[in-house]
């Protein structure tokens, strides 16, 4: 509260009494405002869980998941920004203070976004609760990954795996906000049921694609979770992994299975150079689609989970079909 300021240039003995009584009525009235602020403040709290649950994920993806899952319970941040590359992102400085202040950090695992161990160990956040939600899921049959021994992380883009992703996000929120269990579990139900009716959206689309014509070729190994389920053979990628050039031998190699093959398009994610694929296509006669999103949102009207799904597949029906 802003108090007044006095400027008499002279009080005399007789008024300075009055003065100082005053100044002790103003300042007993502000303590008052203050306390009557924070007791509604408290109050407040007490209603409810308090502030929302501040969460940190690696991903534009994972943090959609998470805002789905949570509703307003929960404050999220995604460290890699919409149209980044998760495989090659760098924390700034900003990054380790958003993990230091987190309740909770989400990421995938399975070596898309290892990198933020390094981040939480320079945030000293060691302590905060650290979700995988790519890793030990029940029942998944995982991949085989490009290098020896590891598997491929990309889950998600199987819309059956991420409401599995959905149930792990919900019990971890659940461990953060005990009080808020019931809206947590409401609101993953509903995303769940919203990811079901996604999967028979997508196996009616593919099933407009003729048979022979269900083989593509991706930039990089992204989309064999999402071949698996809808029936799709990959016929190779381009790259290993984002930021490595493949070998001109690969690329020979790559070029003749996609001859063989007789796959009619190659697919690349909109944040990825199209040289190495304009180059394959032009040596194949095939037709590029390089719009694809997988790892991160994009621009409208692809900022969610949900669309990337939509709008990936309407991609690939029309190249396709």
């Amino acid at each position: 509260m802003r108090i007044p300021r006095f400027h008499s240039a002279r009080l005399s003995l007789r008024n300075s009494g009055r003065f100082v009584a005053a100044h002790l009525a103003l300042a007993v009235f502000a303590v008052a405002v203050l306390a009557a602020c924070q007791g509604s403040s408290s109050a407040s709290n007490a209603s409810g869980s308090g502030e929302r649950i501040r969460v940190v994920t690696t991903t534009t993806v994972f943090a959609d998941m998470v805002r789905n899952v949570g509703g307003d319970l929960v404050d999220v941040t995604s460290l890699v920004p919409k149209n980044g590359d998760v495989h090659t992102f760098e924390p700034k400085p900003a990054d380790v203070r958003s993990v230091a202040r987190a309740r909770l950090l989400v990421m995938n695992g399975l070596g898309l976004d290892d990198w933020l161990a390094k981040t939480i160990s320079n945030a000293s956040s060691s302590g905060t609760p650290l979700v995988k939600l790519g890793v030990d899921l029940p029942g998944v049959a995982l991949l085989a990954g490009e290098e020896p021994g590891t598997q491929n992380p990309h889950l998600f883009m199987d819309p059956k795996y991420v409401q599995l992703y959905a149930d792990r996000i919900a019990a971890s929120l659940k461990q953060v906000d005990p009080q808020d269990a019931g809206r947590i579990d409401a609101q993953a139900a509903g995303y769940k049921s919203r990811l079901g009716e996604l999967d028979t959206w997508v196996r009616d689309q593919i099933s407009t694609i003729p048979l022979q014509n269900r083989r593509l070729v991706t930039f990089h190994d992204a989309f064999p979770y999402y071949a698996r389920e809808y029936g799709i053979t990959i016929v190779g990628v381009a790259v290993n992994a984002p930021g490595q050039d493949p070998s001109a031998g690969d690329t020979a190699a790559l070029i003749d299975a996609i001859r063989k093959s007789g796959a009619k398009a190659i697919f690349s994610e909109s944040q990825f150079p199209a040289k190495l694929v304009d180059q394959l296509a032009a040596e194949t006669g095939t037709k590029v689609v390089a719009n694809l999103y997988d790892d991160a949102l994009g621009d409208p009207p692809v900022t969610s989970y949900e669309a990337v799904i939509r709008w990936d597949t309407q991609q690939l029906v029309t190249a396709l079909r």
